[in-house]
């Protein structure tokens, strides 16, 4: 045996050792998981603040004038938010394919820089049909950030730990909106700078700004926890072998089109994919049309692109919260139940204050905002929890947040033009419904899990071993428990 492989034998039982000794509270997990935090996190988070401002900055251009200058009637400016989910929806599941074919430093990099350059050409659109072609392509090259970033944070983190690191990358979605008005209202002010309008240096400086991102893309991400050159060679294998334990018999690693198929037949997918749905378009419906919402309450065109910021603002410490929440407790089905109610009660205090002072009806949009963004992280970490083995898991990730975006395609429906001035009842009517059903769906799903979970601990022998039967079993092993 060589030296190298000598060395590396003992890294490896030093690593086997730690795992199997210490509790979730010692020094070589806390250290571990802290240069994990601090160097994939922030990281995370700054890839989706890019992202989310690039497909909802439409919302402050249009406060900007880009609806009067390219002569937008009708619902054509609700089409221009609709059909960006369209390719959104049709390239999430083969980019995840490709994610975990090439690595996720190379294909992150690779859609960032496409969708860049997209944000800035944006800004030479002349009409409808040019604004309609680049917001499908911008979805096309933005499908794979999101279901990728579910997915690698699966990868180096234990399903205990799934929630927070979600809420902190997922809170940006929220940042985006606070920050997003204030940006959109300082970069408006370039206002014939260079023969350019408002809403064209939106596009131009944010589109920019993504490009230069793609750098900390390519240089400070990791493709897996064995590959984390920032990791010490023993932390890599004492942060793969502590994933190994946690996820008991699901521990495929290796792409496997036969194991990626089993996504297709599960029912858990379909169940994620429904309650996704439900909760995805009260929540892209309340991202796209909050600057169209708050003009209602009277005030300035400058005046709301900075009034869309204290509402998200809250959002991002609720989401924050109710991430932390979740994995303290190991819940999760109650940590998507509560933020959901709390949505419904928040969009049906905007039909009731629509005829009052503004102060009530921005409280209400603030709970409203709080309710729809904050189940969002333990959702995320439920299903890629749930779901075993890399293949089977990205592959359902993929579909479960394609699928789960034709929420943001009616979502970008919601709140129509001819409802302003009724204070968009009906669209408050429609989210607050979908803000039940996800509600519903994710006690029924708990209660499903928890059925599943106490069966298989009350198996006889017998029973057992018919269970343990078969090949790609993954999650249905018997000896697997599903997060609730």
């Amino acid at each position: 045996m060589s030296e190298k492989q000598e060395h590396v034998d003992v890294l490896e039982e030093k690593a086997i050792g730690q795992v199997a000794e210490f509790d979730p509270d010692s020094l070589a997990i806390r250290t571990l998981k802290r240069k994990l935090d601090y160097r994939l996190v922030p990281i995370w988070s700054l890839l989706y603040l890019f992202s989310f401002l690039d497909r909802s900055n439409i919302g402050n251009a249009r406060i900007a004038g880009l609806e009067q200058d390219l002569k937008l009637t009708g619902t054509e400016f609700n089409m221009t938010l609709t059909i960006f989910f369209f390719g959104y929806i049709l390239f999430e599941v083969p980019s995840n394919i490709m994610l975990k074919k090439v690595g996720p430093r190379l294909w992150i990099a690779i859609i960032m820089i496409v969708w860049a350059i997209i944000m800035m050409s944006m800004a030479a659109v002349k009409n409808y049909g040019g604004l309609l072609a680049a917001r499908f392509f911008l979805g096309l090259a933005e499908a794979g950030l999101v279901p990728g970033v579910i997915f690698m944070v699966s990868t180096f983190y234990t399903r205990r730990e799934l929630a927070t690191r979600n809420g902190l990358w997922f809170s940006m979605a929220t940042f985006s909106g606070a920050f997003g008005g204030i940006l959109a209202y300082g970069i408006s002010k370039l206002h014939g700078k260079g023969g350019l309008l408002g809403w064209q240096w939106i596009f131009i400086i944010e589109g920019a700004a993504t490009l230069a991102v793609c750098l900390v893309a390519w240089f400070g991400l990791a493709d897996s926890p064995e590959k984390a050159m920032f990791l010490t060679p023993e932390e890599r294998l004492l942060a793969a072998e502590r994933l190994r334990i946690d996820a008991g018999p699901a521990t495929e690693t290796e792409f496997s089109w036969s194991q990626a198929r089993l996504a297709l037949t599960d029912w858990q997918t379909y169940a994620y994919i429904v309650g996704y749905i439900c909760g995805s378009i009260p929540l892209y419906a309340m991202s796209l049309f909050i600057p169209s919402i708050v003009l209602q309450f009277k005030y300035s065109v400058v005046t709301t692109q900075i009034m869309t910021a204290p509402a998200f603002a809250a959002a991002t410490v609720t989401t924050i919260l109710c991430a932390m929440s979740s994995d303290r407790f190991r819940e999760r089905g109650l940590h998507c139940f509560v933020p959901s109610v709390v949505g419904c009660i928040g969009f049906i205090l905007l039909i009731v204050t629509k005829d009052s002072s503004v102060a009530a009806r921005y409280v209400s949009l603030t709970v409203t905002c709080c309710g729809v963004f904050s189940s969002a992280p333990a959702m995320f970490a439920w299903f890629s929890g749930n779901i075993g083995g890399h293949s089977k898991r990205a592959v359902a990730i993929g579909l479960i947040v394609s699928l789960g975006c034709i929420g943001g395609a009616i979502g970008s429906q919601v709140y129509r033009p001819s409802d302003a001035a009724g204070g968009y009842v009906r669209g408050h009517t429609i989210s607050a419904c979908l803000c039940g059903a996800a509600a519903i769906m994710s006690l029924v799903s708990k209660t499903i899990y928890t059925l599943i979970n106490k069966r298989r601990a009350n198996f006889t022998p017998e029973e057992y071993a018919r269970a343990c039967q078969g090949k790609n079993l993954l999650d249905k092993h018997p000896d697997f428990r599903y997060q609730t």
